[in-house]
Parts: C-alpha cells; structure tokens; sequence
C-alpha cells in the first residue's frame, strides 16, 4: 500500500505521523511525507522520503500557524503530491481541512492523528463538563464551518460529502491520550479511537544536550530543573513577567522551550536558559516538573516521564487539556493572578507526592500503549474497509487483499 503522511509540519503534529508512519514501513508500505522544505531534515533522520510542500504549491500550507487560513492552498498541493505519489490512502493532523477534501476529491481513505483529547462534541455524555475556554458545541460549529467554506472554495460543495456526519473525523481519528483524559462518563464518536502518545522525535546532536546540561550546572548552583515549555499565547497574558519573578532567587532554575511564542523576555538576573530546540526528552528527563500552556506534546512527553504538571492555557485546545489534566490528578493550573506566587505554586506541585505518583500511573499506561502499532492496525483497517476506486478515476489504486 502506497501512503502518503501529509500532516502539520509544526512538531507537536508531524512527529507523531511519523511515529505511525515509521511503524507503517516496517511492515512493508511504502511511506512518503509531504511536508515543508524547513521540516526535510526531520522528516530524513526519521528515514522517511520527503517530498516538499513548496513544490506543489503548499507555502504556508503545512504550518500550524496558518492552518485556518491556507486550508484551499493545502487541499491542492495534497492532490498534487498524492497523485504524483500514486496514494492509497493519507494520513493527516487534525484540523487539516485541505488534506480531508483531497482524500474526498481522490475517494480515497485518510486517517487523522489528533491530539490527546478529543476537541469536538461527544456522541454522548459529557453533561456538566466545566469549560475553562470555549464549548465543545462551539469549537464544533466553528471548525464544521471552516471545513465547509474551505470545501466551497475547492469547488466540492455540490458534491455528496464523503462523511456526511462528522467530516472533521477522516476515516478514522487516532487521539494521543488516554481514556482518562475524556470526561467521566462520556462515548466518542465511533470513528474515534485512543492509540496513545505516538512518541517519536529527532536525537539531539553531538553535543548539544550535554552544552545545555553543563549550563544548568555551571549556573543553576544545584537548583532542581523546571522544564517550561511555551505554546501560542492567542492573545492572552504572557508568562514572561511571572517566569522571571519565579526564577529570580527562587528555589528552582528553569530551562524555558521557546516554542511557538514570540518574543521571549528573560530577565538578565533570572536563572532561566532559554533554548530552541526539535527535541524535548532530554530536557524532561532532568526536570523535577513541567510548566506548560497545555498542549500535547510537553503534556505528554512529562506524563511519559512521571512528571508532574502546572499549566497555564491560554487558548485552542489549552484550556481543555488542563482541565483534562486536573481532572485526572496529573496537574495543577495556575490561575495567573497576582495573589498567587508562581515559585510557591512550583514548589508545592514539587513536594506533591500523590500528584507525582498518579502521574507515573497515567504515565506508564500510555507507554504501555505501543501508539504506532495500535495506529498501524486502524490505518491498515481503514484501508481494506475503504470502497473500490470507481473507474473514472485518474490513476488506479492498489489496494490490500
């Protein structure tokens, strides 16, 4: 089977396709990714052939930043490369509308790598979910119809939906977390399945971890590590003013993700080493805790590791992951008022040893989980469920036996 990867180039959603695409070559398909010039040495290490967005149209198309506003441009360079690649089947990230509609264009099947929880309504349950952000009725009415106006635009609106009910699911949706992660008592839609972390990301370079470990330290004068890591503000409050009071005389250094913020603000007095990097593991493993936003990829990566969590969303999916997180036991949020002092806040999640220990647990079911081998299974399910390519297709399609 010929499969073409064309998720996000951003790492939170790349890295996880290539964790499932990789285990997908192992057993025999033929894997390529389509993603953007910037992410080809990622996608390499990952041994993986890469075809360039750029090539096919797709400037901007692939990143995160621009998802909901190049969904058209997405939608032909995935048509593009999917027929250049002669494609059975796509895999995608979630709110990759472009992707959907060429798989819907091609008639054939796409598998979607979400995140750790599920972003839209339930099929049932739910009732009495508090919402720190948006609802989940609200997320799902917008997203439905960014997807239709996106289809509008591609010129498949008069055309039968390949998905009439929940478009936004692909064949099937592949979340990265856990059962206990979703709201007590509440049914996901039947195209929807927990696979786990799908854990994969680049090795550090020769040196590169052991510079940041000789300057924590050199310079942490033997302060426990705090990993933070800094997702998109969507217009909220910067964490900067309280990161520099927290790691200023306080009992903790911290090495800070740049992420996807701008303009990082460390102060000069404060122990913070502020870094860029395309991995996190390592820099996890040395922490004590974990401050995050609340996106997927440092969530998972500090529950992977048992490490115990303060996060402090601001918008997209931050807010429901952290409510998720709390709700399970893992986290603490940080209110991000001025009556409370981050530093004690750290230091009391750091002495928490039932906070610690339900995050080992969690944890340790998600490693259990073998992610890629569970997508691997639903991918090749999707695949010789999916119909038999009508005969007035452009190329022909192979499909499993």
């Amino acid at each position: 089977m010929k499969i073409l990867l064309c998720p996000l180039s951003d790492g939170g959603y790349l890295y996880p396709a290539l964790a499932a695409g990789r285990e997908l070559r192992r057993r025999g398909h033929h894997v390529s990714v389509l993603a953007r010039s910037s992410a080809g040495p990622v996608v390499a290490e990952a041994g993986l052939p890469c075809a360039v967005a750029e090539d096919f149209g797709g400037h901007r198309a692939f990143s995160a930043t621009w998802w909901g506003k190049t969904g058209a441009a997405q939608y032909r360079a995935v048509l593009r490369a999917a027929r250049a690649a002669r494609a059975d089947l796509l895999v995608t990230s979630v709110l990759c509308n472009g992707a959907l509609l060429a798989a819907e264009a091609l008639d054939i099947p796409v598998a979607v790598v979400g995140l750790s929880v599920h972003l839209w309504d339930y099929r049932s349950g739910g009732d009495g979910e508090p919402h720190l952000g948006r609802t989940r009725e609200s997320r799902t009415l917008d997203s439905l119809d960014l997807h239709a106006a996106t289809r509008e635009e591609v010129g498949l609106a008069g055309r039968a939906p390949r998905w009439a009910h929940d478009p936004l699911l692909g064949d099937a949706l592949l979340l990265r977390g856990d059962p206990a992660l979703e709201h007590p008592g509440a049914e996901l839609p039947e195209r929807v399945a927990h696979v786990g972390p799908l854990s994969w990301e680049p090795a550090p370079r020769q040196g590169e971890w052991e510079a940041v470990e000789e300057h924590v330290g050199r310079t942490g004068g033997g302060k426990p590590v705090v990993y933070v890591h800094l997702g998109r503000f969507f217009g909220g409050r910067t964490l900067w003013p309280r990161l520099n009071e927290a790691f200023t005389g306080g009992p903790f250094q911290a090495v800070v993700e740049q992420g996807r913020s701008t303009d990082p603000a460390p102060a000069p007095e404060a122990d913070i080493l502020l870094v860029r990097k395309p991995w996190m593991g390592p820099l996890v493993d040395a922490a004590d805790l974990v401050l995050a936003n609340g996106t997927s990829a440092p969530v998972l990566s500090a529950l992977l590791r048992g490490r115990p969590l303060v996060l402090s969303p601001n918008g997209s999916e931050q807010p429901l992951l952290t409510g998720a997180c709390v709700r399970a036991g893992v986290a603490v949020r940080d209110p991000k008022t001025p009556s409370v002092d981050l530093s004690a806040l750290l230091e009391s999640v750091s002495r928490d040893e039932g906070l610690r220990s339900r995050a080992r647990a969690l944890g340790d079911r998600l490693a259990a989980a073998d992610g890629a081998a569970r997508a691997a299974d639903i991918v090749e399910r999707v695949a010789q469920a999916s119909a038999i390519p009508k005969e007035n297709h452009e190329y022909a399609i192979s499909r499993p036996r």
